[in-house]
């Protein structure tokens, strides 16, 4: 994404409007004539004072490498864009790409975004997308430089980051946005049941300095390899603002998953993220968060006991070396009240890290 109509950077504290981070490209798809291909580089070195053994930190797909200089994400993003027609490739590689696309096939594994849409009507903004695209669920992407803080908070990490089916984009006023979502499924290109899903969004956009955005998930999760589960019921909601040096956004949601024996599982969470901008090119980033899941519906703690919970707290530096370049650390620490972290092949209740990263993107 330096991909932006509204041209907005994370280190810049003014904007022509905010953005809904949530989906890998928040644009209307409007290019410098009808093909554009730009690139996105996400280089980082993590270092977990639990010293992981496998070197994989646990509980994370993004910025997961312990004590390694290694590649986030990396893409080449092919686009085209015509009155009434759009397309999109974006092939992706790195540890995000090997951890998040571990259930996919092929060549499959590779694919971050591969779309294409067709306008209804020449007057009015109404489209039809089919393919693999940004999922729209919580405040945060896979595309690290779009966010006040450098790593993934719990949140996105626990929905989808991407969707695979067909999409329609109904504008209802200038300051509402409905989508219709028709899936294959909850994160998956391969249709897994044949059941499908479906999924909404309602984004709102009361002025330019602020977004609300609301979601819904309903789907069957059976499979092949896991036939006791059923139903499984999401809703999200967060806001995104930005004005002047501030920016902030917050993000609560909880899921509903039929487990086996018709029990039901829940999880969910809240987090709140805050940036301060001291210059044009400095800014400081803080977070809190919390993430609840007793019934074990999306974590089975590494340490074997029932039911995850954690809160974490991160605080970090963000630097921009130039207009697509930016530079930034953060400190990154975990807490439980159970032993959900290991440390020496002993459980324990706490975890911190830091983390070091680079971003070009052209």
């Amino acid at each position: 994404m330096g991909l932006f109509i509204f041209l907005v950077n994370p280190m810049i504290s003014s904007f022509a409007q905010v953005i809904n981070t949530a989906t890998m490209d928040t644009t209307s798809l409007a290019y410098k004539g009808k093909v554009s291909v730009e690139g996105y580089l996400d280089v980082y070195y993590a270092y977990n004072f639990n010293d992981p053994t496998s070197k994989d930190q646990p509980y994370f797909v993004s910025m997961n490498r312990h004590k390694e200089v290694n590649i986030n994400l990396a893409y080449i993003d092919i686009k085209y864009s015509s009155s009434r027609l759009r397309a999109r490739f974006v092939p992706g590689f790195g540890t995000y790409i090997n951890a998040n696309y571990a259930s996919e096939t092929g060549s499959l594994k590779n694919i971050v975004e591969g779309s294409a849409g067709i306008k209804i009507f020449p007057k009015k903004e109404i489209w039809i997308d089919a393919g693999v695209f940004g999922s729209p669920y919580t405040n945060e992407s896979a595309i690290s430089k779009d966010h006040l803080a450098y790593t993934r908070s719990f949140a996105p990490e626990y929905v989808p980051y991407y969707l695979t089916g067909v999409k329609l984009t109904m504008p209802l006023s200038s300051k509402v946005t409905a989508y219709l979502y028709l899936l294959n499924g909850w994160q998956q290109i391969q249709d897994q049941n044949k059941t499908g899903a479906i999924g909404t969004q309602l984004e709102y956009r009361p002025n330019e300095n602020l977004l609300i955005n609301w979601d819904t998930y309903i789907g069957d999760e059976r499979s092949a390899t896991d036939t006791t589960i059923g139903k499984r019921y999401f809703s999200d909601i967060y806001f995104i603002y930005s004005k002047g040096k501030f920016s902030a956004t917050g993000c609560a949601y909880a899921g509903i998953q039929k487990q086996a024996k018709n029990k039901n599982g829940i999880w969910w969470q809240a987090n709140l993220i805050g940036r301060y901008s001291m210059t044009k090119k400095l800014s400081t980033t803080a977070r809190i968060e919390y993430f609840d899941d007793p019934n074990g519906v999306q974590i089975i703690p590494i340490t074997k006991i029932k039911g995850f919970s954690s809160y974490s707290s991160s605080l970090g530096l963000n630097y921009k070396l130039a207009d697509n370049i930016l530079l930034r650390f953060e400190g990154r620490t975990f807490f439980s009240d159970k032993e959900v972290y290991a440390r020496d092949r002993a459980a324990v209740k706490n975890s911190n890290s830091i983390t070091s990263n680079i971003t070009i993107w052209f």
